[in-house]
């Protein structure tokens, strides 16, 4: 036993010094659960370390559990027989504790992951890719873990380490979901998204950023959101309402309900739009779109087909700059007038839908009087053998009664064309000369600019009356 032996402590080392005796450094961590020791061998006719030195030492530390007495032996022995320093031996080791860990949900890992592998030479179409990720109804979303009790561990100095609970993320069923078991199941198919810990379904689309070749086109059977412009080349199609944070550079969108674009919408020539509700946006400019409701641009109609089967709605300064507009119930503007010298032209009261209709029936009865002329000229011709005559002159009466149908489709149609005889144009600024107004089927060509006049049909005379606002 040593009579020097004293314990100074200092940066949590536990020291037993004495310049030229044997000394060991012990040094603690992890909550006592460790304790290591580095070796220094006596120098200047110092006393080596012994046996008695390091019990002595131990005791002194408090070091009573998980005393690893082999590694301790053998790196006295490379000490004090081979005068060598021997750093971080691991004197003691107590028992750690074991976490607890409460039940949780566990994303399903393969949710997102995209299945099949691209053939060699087979070209990358980038629009299919998404950025967003689709679930199918009845797949698993997550898995619910088991909850596994904690255990108290052991110091080297005999005390008691308290175990944690690990504090997983707490993830819970949200909308369009059910537990099934263990498993949290979609209920629909459509958007999964996590927020905040909540797993749902939902059956709209909200995509962050821009759509372009990072989303690929937009097909989705509900609502769609986009953050971001529309590029260029990318289609839309929405089985509800769409709405459009930015600038919609339209190739072909179809939706369902309402699109609402917070920027413009702008076309190549051949862009097509079609809503099934009511539109509201910024301009319009260069492409052709048909809404069966209400459209509403606060600014601008440039170069564009428009057509609706309710009002066209401009903002306080809003213009119709060139163009066709078809507008059944109405139009209200700031202005009408000529863009690139081709002036703008306004159809009002008159069912474009019908219109559309009537068109095609006058195409088909175009081609029935062309058949029965010649059927007939056939039948007259004096070298038609005539068992040849009495099958044309069959075909000819199914031809006649065709054509009779297709007669009444269009005095029907007609009849309905002129679908609201009570639409207006409303301009509170400047109609320019050589715009064309028309309200079911009466016509007012402009000659000389109009300021703040409301257009509106005479049932009587069926003329065009022009009042001032």
């Amino acid at each position: 036993m040593y009579s020097h032996g004293v314990i100074k402590t200092s940066q949590k080392y536990d020291i037993i010094y004495m310049a030229s005796d044997g000394k060991i450094l012990i040094s603690f961590s992890d909550n006592n659960l460790k304790a290591r020791g580095d070796f220094y061998p006596a120098s200047d006719g110092g006393k080596p370390i012994t046996s008695e030195y390091i019990t002595s030492l131990l005791e002194k530390s408090g070091i009573i559990y998980g005393i690893r007495h082999d590694e301790i032996q053998k790196a006295l022995t490379s000490c004090v027989t081979y005068q060598e320093i021997v750093r971080g031996v691991t004197i003691a080791f107590g028992d750690p504790p074991v976490d607890e860990v409460p039940a949780y949900l566990q994303v399903n890992p393969y949710i997102g992951v995209r299945n099949g592998t691209q053939e060699k030479g087979q070209a990358v179409d980038h629009k299919a890719r998404s950025a967003f990720v689709i679930v199918k109804k009845g797949q698993a979303l997550a898995k619910q873990k088991h909850s596994r009790p904690g255990k108290n561990g052991t110091s080297v100095r005999g005390d008691t380490i308290g175990f944690k609970t690990v504090k997983k993320e707490i993830l819970t069923g949200g909308e369009n979901t059910r537990m099934e078991g263990r498993f949290l199941i979609s209920c629909i198919n459509g958007q999964f998204l996590q927020i905040r810990g909540v797993l749902s379904v939902r059956d709209s689309l909200v995509i962050k950023g821009p759509v372009g070749y990072a989303t690929g086109n937009i097909i989705f059977p509900g609502d769609v959101e986009i953050e971001g412009p529309v590029s260029d080349g990318f289609k839309i199609y929405s089985g509800g309402s769409v709405t459009i944070k930015q600038t919609f550079d339209v190739t072909d969108a179809v939706t369902k309900n309402n699109l609402n674009v917070a920027g413009g919408i702008i076309g190549r020539g051949q862009a097509v739009v079609k809503v099934g509700g009511s539109l509201k946006t910024k301009f319009i400019e260069n492409c052709h779109v048909a809404v069966r409701k209400n459209i509403v641009v606060d600014s601008e109609i440039i170069s564009s087909k428009v057509f609706t089967l309710e009002t066209l709605d401009m903002g306080e300064k809003g213009k119709i700059v060139g163009g066709e507009t078809h507008a059944v119930k109405g139009v209200r503007a700031w202005n009408i007038g000529r863009e690139a010298g081709r002036a703008a032209r306004v159809h009002c009261g008159i069912d474009f839908v019908q219109e559309q209709e009537k068109e095609k029936n006058n195409g088909i009865l175009r081609a029935l009087a062309i058949k029965i002329r010649r059927l007939k000229e056939m039948i007259e011709d004096p070298s038609t053998d005539e068992t040849k005559k009495a099958r044309m002159k069959t075909f000819l009466n199914k031809l006649t009664e065709e054509q009779l149908e297709t007669q009444k489709k269009i005095s029907q149609l007609l009849g309905e064309l002129n679908s609201c005889e009570d639409a207006t144009v409303e301009v509170k600024g400047e109609i320019e000369p050589g715009v064309l107004i028309e309200i079911c089927h009466a016509a007012l060509f402009v000659t000389k600019p109009l300021k703040g006049v409301k257009i509106r049909l005479d049932r009587e005379t069926r003329q065009l009356i022009i009042e001032k606002m």
